[in-house]
């Protein structure tokens, strides 16, 4: 087979794949759609080693082969180098033509310190820079910090009026941050949070709350680190069904309505693995068995941060 025709064939198998997995639109009014996939790639801990750098980029660069479309990082993760590494690897991918800039969703963050009206957007043009794009599609407050909202709001506004991002959000913002941001501005779209089936606090009160408003929860640490890969009960129903533990966890959550996860991986064999589990449908006895493994929480709880 010729390496033309191999090409071709991967085309295609990323295309069925990138157009069988669900998306959520994302809040916008009268501005362009941005539909989000339910599935990313995290790149938490990425650059944060020198020796790693070159086996991270290959690890980007494999996800958008294998038809991942959504990644996010941050200026935090390795100090900019994890925004450097997704950014070669996306220039490789799109002069290589296996992506198109306009399929990718890409998602960076602001150090809280950085957040006042003048820092957020600096903080932006650097990691414009560092990602070499024109655009961040979805740019979050990574927490709450010293900066008042207002002015977080005020820069990322400008930022979209600029061209320089396509939406905003926020990060480990719980319901009373969201109901106070909320009176700042409603041009919030998401709220990215640790949430996993062992840190189901999000459940209570902050998804309902997104939800009714029509904006998504991003689970980050969606397989608890992945701590989720050796449960019994979670790997009973994998075995089952001829897949992982990890996997059916990734189900299990996004099986929850407005919910996109971005668990991070490095090995082609945990990218897969994690890609398929966006088209895992489990059944009720496998939802109740999870529910019976890790309740949902009956009360309030403070949200969950690493």
């Amino acid at each position: 087979m010729s390496a033309a025709l191999t090409k071709e064939n991967h085309r295609i198998a990323t295309t069925a794949i990138t157009t069988t997995m669900r998306t959520i639109e994302l809040p916008g009014g009268t501005a362009v759609p941005l539909a989000m996939p339910v599935l990313g790639l995290g790149t938490w801990r990425f650059g944060e080693s020198r020796g790693s750098r070159a086996a991270e980029v290959a690890a980007v660069r494999q996800a958008l082969e294998l038809g991942y479309r959504l990644i996010d990082t941050a200026e935090m993760y390795g100090e900019g180098a994890a925004e450097e590494i997704v950014g070669i690897a996306l220039a490789e991918a799109m002069r290589a033509g296996d992506v198109r800039r306009e399929d990718l969703t890409i998602v960076s963050k602001v150090y809280p310190h950085n957040a006042s009206r003048t820092g957020t957007r600096a903080a932006c043009d650097r990691s414009r820079r560092r990602l070499g794009l024109d655009t961040v599609d979805v740019y979050l407050l990574h927490w709450r910090g010293q900066h008042p909202l207002a002015y977080t709001v005020e820069a990322m506004q400008a930022l979209a009026a600029a061209g320089s991002i396509r939406r905003w959000g926020v990060s480990n913002f719980d319901v009373d941050d969201m109901e106070e941001l909320q009176a700042i501005s409603g041009d919030c779209v998401l709220n990215q949070v640790w949430y996993s089936l062992g840190e189901r606090n999000p459940e209570y009160a902050l998804l309902p709350w997104l939800r009714e408003r029509g904006m998504p929860l991003m689970a980050y640490s969606p397989i608890d680190q992945g701590r989720m890969a050796k449960d019994k009960v979670l790997a009973e129903i994998g075995r089952a069904r001829g897949v992982s533990a990890t996997q059916v966890a990734l189900a299990g959550l996004l099986a929850e309505p407005g919910v996109v996860v971005i668990p991070k991986a490095t090995s082609a064999a945990h990218l897969q693995e994690n890609l398929a589990a966006a088209t895992l449908s489990l059944g009720d006895d496998e939802m109740r068995a999870i529910e019976q493994r890790f309740p949902r929480p009956s009360g309030k709880a403070p949200l969950a941060m690493n």
